[in-house]
C-alpha cells in the first residue's frame, strides 16, 4: 500500500510575519501618536510643573505633593485589571473638556493664577481619556485624578477663607481651656494676652498645615485599609476635626509653657517640635477612630 507525503508545515511568509509585527503593539502606528501627545503637555506644562514642586519644597503646607503623583501611578497600576476590562469606547464629547482645561490653562498663564493653571492639566488629562477611551475609562480613572488635586495649593483667596476661621476657632477654644489650668487669658480675635505675653495665632498655627497633610494621609490610609467608598469618605473627614483639636492642643500647651516655664523656649524649641509631636498624634487618632469604626461596623466577611 502507497501512502502519500504528509504536506509541509505551514511556517508564516517573512512577509505574513512583518504585517503582523506591523499591527502589533509596538508598531509606529500606535505609539507615535501618544508620544506626541506626551511631548506636548511636557512642553505645555514643563514651568508649571517645576514652580509646582518649587511650592512643595518651600511651603510645609503642601510638602506631601511630592507622595501625591507617586499614589496616583501606584492607584493605576493597582486597578490594572479593572482598567484592562473596562472597555474602550472613544468619544468626541471629551473634546469639550479638553477645551475648558485649554481656557482655563490660558486663563491661569495670562491672569497670573496658579491653580487655575495647575488644576488644568487635571481636566485635560481627563479630557483626553475621555476622548481616547471613553466615559467608562474616565469614571474608572476619576479618583486618581481626584488624588492629583491634593497636591495642588489653594488659590490665596480660598486659602484666606479658610485659615482666618481656623485661626478664630483655634484662639477661641484655647481662650476657653487655659482658664480651667489657672492661666488668665484675655482674647482679642486671633491674640490671646496673657500674663506674661501675647500669644498670635498666625495662619501657619491655625492648623492649615497639619489638616492637608493628614487629610492627604487619610485618604492613603483609607484606600490601603479600608474596602468601601463610605468608609474612606468618614475617614477622610474624620481628619478634619481631628486636626483642629491637635492644633487646639498645641496652642493650649504653648500658653502653658509660657505661664509657667520660659517663653523663649516655649515659642522657640517648644512650637516647632510640638508641631512634629501632635501630627503624631493625629495620626493615632485617625487610627483609632478606625478602629472605632471596625468596632461599631464590623466588616462582614464572604463566606465561600
Amino acid at each position: 500500500m502507497q501512502t502519500e507525503p504528509l504536506p509541509p508545515p505551514f511556517t508564516p511568509s517573512e512577509e505574513a510575519f512583518s504585517d503582523k509585527k506591523r499591527s502589533g503593539r509596538l508598531s509606529p502606528e500606535r505609539w507615535a501618536p501618544w508620544v506626541a501627545i506626551i511631548a506636548l503637555l511636557v512642553a505645555i506644562y514643563f514651568r508649571i510643573a517645576i514652580k509646582l514642586v518649587a511650592d512643595w519644597y518651600n511651603i510645609p503646607d503642601y510638602s506631601h505633593g511630592f507622595l501625591v503623583p507617586l499614589f496616583a501611578l501606584f492607584l493605576v497600576w493597582d486597578n490594572r485589571d479593572a482598567i484592562r476590562a473596562t472597555p474602550v469606547r472613544p468619544s468626541w464629547a471629551g473634546i469639550g473638556l479638553i477645551v475648558f482645561a485649554l481656557v482655563i490653562l490660558i486663563l491661569g498663564v495670562y491672569g497670573v493664577e496658579l491653580f487655575t493653571s495647575r488644576i488644568s492639566f487635571v481636566f485635560l488629562l481627563g479630557g483626553l481619556i475621555w476622548t481616547f477611551f471613553g466615559r467608562p475609562m474616565l469614571n474608572r480613572l476619576l479618583f486618581p485624578l481626584f488624588v492629583l488635586v491634593l497636591a495642588i495649593p489653594f488659590p490665596a483667596i480660598v486659602f484666606n477663607q479658610i485659615t482666618f476661621p481656623l485661626q478664630l476657632l483655634a484662639s477661641r477654644v484655647a481662650s476657653i481651656i487655659l482658664p480651667l489650668f489657672g492661666v488668665p487669658v484675655l482674647q482679642d480675635g486671633n491674640v490671646i494676652e496673657l500674663p506674661v505675653m501675647k500669644l498670635e495665632v498666625a495662619e501657619a498655627c491655625s492648623g492649615i498645615r497639619s489638616l492637608m497633610s493628614l487629610f492627604t494621609l487619610a485618604v492613603f490610609y483609607g484606600y490601603f485599609l479600608e474596602k468601601t467608598t463610605k468608609r474612606r469618605v468618614i475617614l477622610a473627614l474624620a481628619s478634619i476635626p481631628i486636626a483642629v483639636a491637635a492644633n487646639v492642643v498645641r496652642i493650649v500647651g504653648t500658653g502653658l509653657f509660657v505661664q509657667y516655664w520660659d517663653p523663649v523656649k516655649a515659642l522657640g524649641f517648644f512650637h516647632e517640635f510640638s508641631g512634629w509631636v501632635m501630627f503624631v498624634i493625629s495620626l493615632c487618632c485617625l487610627y483609632l477612630v478606625h478602629r472605632v469604626m471596625r468596632l461599631i461596623s464590623p466588616v462582614k466577611s464572604k463566606t465561600i
